[in-house]
This record gives C-alpha cells, sequence and structure tokens, in this order.
C-alpha cells in the first residue's frame, strides 16, 4: 500500500484538529478557559462519582472472570509459538509505559496529601491518619487501577494476533459491537477521543516530571529551576524518546525500559537496605493488611453522609479516588493498545494476571519504601516534608526526601536520570501507539515518519501550555474528554466476550489446557455448517435444484 494511502488521515487530522480547538483558546483566554474546563470537571466528577467507582469495581471482577474462564486460555499468536519478549522485559515495558515519571512523584509525596486529610473524618496527624496515609496511595496504585488499563488489550489483542486483523485501533475492537460504523465517523470520533485523551495524560506526567528533574538538576548543579532549565529538560527527554521511538520497539523502547527497571531496582534497593528497614517493612506489611480487610469499603466509599447535618463534606473520594478512576480510564486505551501489542505469544490469562501482578507490585513497592522513607523522615523530625511541601512545592519537597539518603548527591543524580528516562518511556511509547492508531493497517511497525512525528507532537502542545501555565487545565480537559470512555471501556469489554465466545464454541480446540484459535479454519467451519443446515431445511430435491441453480 503506498506509504500516503496507508495514513488514516481522518482519524490524524481529526486528533490534532480537535487538540488544537482545546489548547488554542487556552492559550487565548487562559483564566476564562481554565474557568470552564474547572466547572466541567466538577460537574463530571460530583455527578458522575459513582459511576466511576462501580465501573472500576466491575472492571476488576470482570478480569478475574475472564483470566479463569476459557476466554483466558485463548492464545495469542500461532500454536507452539513462545512470548516474543521475556517476563522481565515485558513487565518493564509495560510498567514504564503505564506509569512513567509519575510514580517517582507521587510514590515519594502522595502520603503527605492523605496525613494532611485523611478520608473517612479522622483527624490529620493522627495514628489513624499515618495508617491510611500509607495505604490510599497503594489502593490507588493498585489492583483496580491496573485492571482498567487491562481492559482494553483484551479485545485489541484477541483481534490482532487471533483474527489476524493488522490495525491497532479502539475503534477496531468495537466492531463486534458496533460493525461497519467502525469504519464511519463513529469509529474516528472513538479513536480521536482516545488519541486526545492521550495527549493529554502525557502532558500531565510532563507537567509533573520535569520540574521535578529540574530541581534535582538545581540540587546538582546550582542552576535555578527556571523555565529555560525545564525547556533544556524537555528538549533532551523529546530527543531520547524520539531516537527510542525511531529504533522501534526492540531496539529502541525494550532497550530504555530494561535500562529504566535496572535502576529502579537499584534505587528502591539501596533505600530499603540503607534507609529504616524495620520501619518500611513494618508500615508496608501493615498497609497491605489494612488495604485487604477494607478493599471493598474504599473501591465504594462516597461519602454520603457528609453531605447531611452538621457533618462537613471533605470532598475526598472525588478529588482522589474517582478523579484517579477517571485518569486511569483516560490512560488505558493507550496502555491497552501498548500491552497488545508487546503480548504475542502469551495468553489472554497470563496477559490479564501478569499485566495487574507486576504493574500493582511495581507500584507497591514505591509507595511502600519511597513513599514510607519520607513519612519516617516526617515522624522522626529529620526533615520537615510536609512544611517544604506547603511552602516551596512538592518537587522541592521530593529532591529534599531523596537528599537525606546516604550519599545524597549520588542518589539525586541517580533519581534525576532515572525519572528522565521513565519519562522518555511513556512518550516513546506514547508515540508509538499514536502512530498506530492513524495507521490503517500496522503489519509490523509504524511508519518512522509517523512515529517521529507524534514524537514532536507529544511535547510541543505541553511546552507552549508550560510557558503559559496552562497545562494542569489541558489535563483536567482530557478528563472531561475522556468521559465517554466509561462507555467504550464496557463496550469493548463486552466485544471481546462476543467474538472470543462465539469462535471458541465455533472451535474444536475447546478442551486442551491452552486453546490455539485458527479464526480462518473457524470461518470455513460457519460456512460449512451453514450450508448444511440450509441443505437440510430444503430437503434432498430441493437442495439438488439450488445446487444446480448455484452453479
Amino acid at each position: 500500500m503506498d506509504k500516503q494511502r496507508l495514513i488514516d488521515w481522518p482519524t490524524f487530522l481529526g486528533a490534532v484538529i480537535l487538540l488544537l480547538a482545546v489548547t488554542v483558546p487556552l492559550v487565548v483566554f487562559p483564566e476564562r478557559g481554565k474557568e470552564v474546563v474547572d466547572a466541567a470537571n466538577v460537574f463530571v466528577t460530583t455527578n458522575f462519582g459513582v459511576l466511576y467507582l462501580l465501573v472500576g469495581l466491575g472492571i476488576f471482577f470482570f478480569l478475574v472472570y475472564v483470566a479463569f474462564s476459557d476466554n483466558g486460555r485463548v492464545k495469542l499468536g500461532e500454536k507452539g509459538e513462545r512470548p516474543q519478549f521475556n517476563n522481565f522485559s515485558w513487565a518493564g515495558m509495560l510498567f514504564c509505559a503505564g506509569i512513567g515519571s509519575s510514580i517517582l512523584y507521587w510514590g515519594t509525596i502522595e502520603w503527605a496529601y492523605y496525613f494532611q486529610g485523611p478520608p473517612f473524618g479522622i483527624q490529620p496527624g493522627t495514628r489513624e491518619a499515618i495508617a491510611w496515609a500509607s495505604t490510599y496511595g497503594i489502593f490507588h496504585w493498585g489492583p483496580i487501577a491496573w485492571a482498567i488499563y487491562t481492559l482494553p488489550a483484551l479485545p485489541i489483542a484477541y483481534f490482532y494476533y487471533v483474527r489476524k486483523k493488522p490495525v491497532l485501533k479502539v475503534s477496531e475492537a468495537t466492531r463486534p459491537l458496533i460493525g461497519r460504523l467502525a469504519d464511519g465517523p463513529l469509529g474516528t470520533i472513538i479513536d480521536v477521543l482516545f488519541m486526545f485523551g492521550l495527549i493529554g495524560g502525557a502532558g500531565t506526567t510532563l507537567a509533573l516530571g520535569t520540574p521535578m528533574i529540574a530541581e534535582g538538576v538545581h540540587s546538582l548543579t546550582g542552576i535555578e529551576p527556571n523555565m529555560v532549565l525545564k525547556t533544556v529538560i524537555l528538549a533532551i527527554v523529546t530527543a531520547v524518546f524520539a531516537i527510542s521511538a525511531y529504533s522501534g520497539l526492540k531496539k529502541g523502547i525494550k532497550v530504555l525500559s530494561d535500562v529504566n527497571l535496572w535502576l529502579s531496582i537499584f534505587l528502591l534497593a539501596f533505600v530499603f537496605i540503607l534507609g529504616p528497614t524495620r520501619f518500611i517493612t513494618e508500615t508496608t506489611t501493615n498497609s497491605i493488611g489494612l488495604l485487604l480487610d477494607n478493599f471493598f469499603h474504599m473501591s465504594t466509599w462516597t461519602e454520603p453522609f457528609n453531605a447531611l447535618g452538621p457533618y462537613e463534606r471533605t470532598g475526598f473520594p472525588e478529588s482522589w479516588t474517582v478523579f484517579y478512576w477517571a485518569w486511569w480510564l483516560v490512560y488505558a486505551p493507550f496502555v491497552g493498545l501498548f500491552i497488545a501489542k508487546i503480548s504475542r505469544g502469551r495468553t489472554i490469562r497470563q496477559m490479564i494476571i501478569g499485566t495487574m501482578f507486576y504493574g500493582t507490585f511495581g507500584c507497591l513497592l514505591f509507595f511502600g519504601i519511597m513513599g514510607n522513607y519520607g513519612m519516617h523522615l516526617q515522624l522522626t523530625g529529620q526533615y520537615d516534608v510536609i512544611n517544604v511541601l506547603n511552602t516551596t512545592g512538592a518537587p522541592q519537597a521530593i529532591i529534599g526526601i531523596i537528599s537525606q539518603l546516604p550519599l545524597g548527591a549520588l542518589m539525586i543524580f541517580i533519581f534525576t536520570i532515572l525519572a528522565i528516562i521513565f519519562l522518555a518511556t511513556t512518550f516513546d511509547s506514547s508515540s508509538y501507539i499514536l502512530a498506530s492508531v492513524v495507521q490503517k493497517t500496522v503489519e509490523d511497525e509504524p511508519q518512522r515518519w509517523n512515529r517521529l512525528f507524534w514524537a514532536f507532537a507529544l511535547c510541543l502542545m505541553p511546552l507552549v501550555l508550560m510557558f503559559i501555565g496552562g497545562l494542569g487545565t489541558l489535563q483536567t480537559a482530557s478528563i472531561v474528554g475522556g468521559f465517554p470512555l466509561l462507555f467504550i471501556m464496557i463496550m469493548l469489554g463486552w466485544s471481546f466476550m462476543k467474538a472470543s465466545t462465539s469462535d471458541i464454541q465455533a472451535s474444536e480446540q475447546y478442551k486442551p489446557k491452552t486453546i490455539n484459535l485458527n479464526y480462518k479454519k473457524i470461518l470455513e467451519r460457519l460456512k460449512r455448517r451453514k450450508r448444511e443446515e440450509k441443505d437440510h431445511q430444503l430437503g434432498p430435491v430441493d437442495a439438488h435444484f439450488e445446487g444446480n441453480k448455484n452453479k
């Protein structure tokens, strides 16, 4: 196919136009635009908060069911085919794509927000507040978050590897439900909304990561963390992920993810061994128990009674849990597409359990080790994290926490390099998937010019907004724009069950432990079965006449 004809121009241009339509008014009318977007965000999270919570919990149970059903035994690829990547590289790529530098940011500092504003009407700074401060971050970045990430991977991977559809699009995964509408305006709208959410989400990751990296550079060199430094950092990160995206999946993204994972292991091991090991171990263990004991309560808590009588509503569920669920939903189609792309050779069950386990375990380590180390500094008086957070901001508080470690300057350097690579891996994965979505077919990898275009497009708009201070508004706008994804996610799960169940029932490969589906043979068998049923209904004489007429 001609290179220009290979591009799905309606989706390509639709995403660019929508992004410009949102960001240009924010540049021209920043204050008014921020007011409108914030009001829309409050409306969505407040009025549909319960829906977000129920969908999140529903997705978790749905995936547990699928993993242990016959649908979970379906192989993504040919019979006897081994996984494309080993478990270490596979876990590293999905973790780096799904989390990025945000885990360094929130894993180190999120506890401090819960410490000051705990849930369930608990008094700030008390023993209960401390226990929940260590637990809630693990919950928000735990099984439900990774279940939301995993759901879109099911139909996308199934259609790509089992039904051999060389298309990596969210709209294609909904085809069993919407039929030919997937090729029309509805399909384009679904893909464009996904792309808009991803670009806004990536912009927020940039908003969190860049100031933190700039603060690390300031601590090491004394250079002021101003816009010039942030722009230079952004340029370096862009160069790294552009080269990685240009190199492709195996040479670029895999290598970066492997380096990222090894550096993360070193950082966590260093803090755990040379930090307050006993406190970290006991607090993390206590948090796991508290989470398991209150999982359903935390998943469904809406603070209903505080809206009545003398009780003051804190807004904790809307500000944190609902916001996070909305945030994971915005990112989910991207992470799902990426997980699908790297999961060839695995079964659906392996993909589900592996993603949910590795993702949750990785986040547990960061929150348990980095977060509880910061909390230990606060409780022992070695470093007043909360005071620094409230007076100078999170980036300086985070770097201040790292500076308290033995060999502080070296650890700040490693932390900063890790943040740069984390940011780069998220962006090169994002550009890879954006390029895949705007191509009509992806036999192997998206075209290089296409990958490079989205690599630079991902950083250009956030850079402009960073100069005018409107990056947070783009984040909020992407969450509001991602509201339809609530319903698209339900469609994706339904689509997967409908397609895979019908194929399994039509296959002779129903009993083995691993189900290897040959979709061409299934189609032939279904056609033959229809002919036999038609012959049976017509009777022998009519069938003979019908056969001669067809000749």
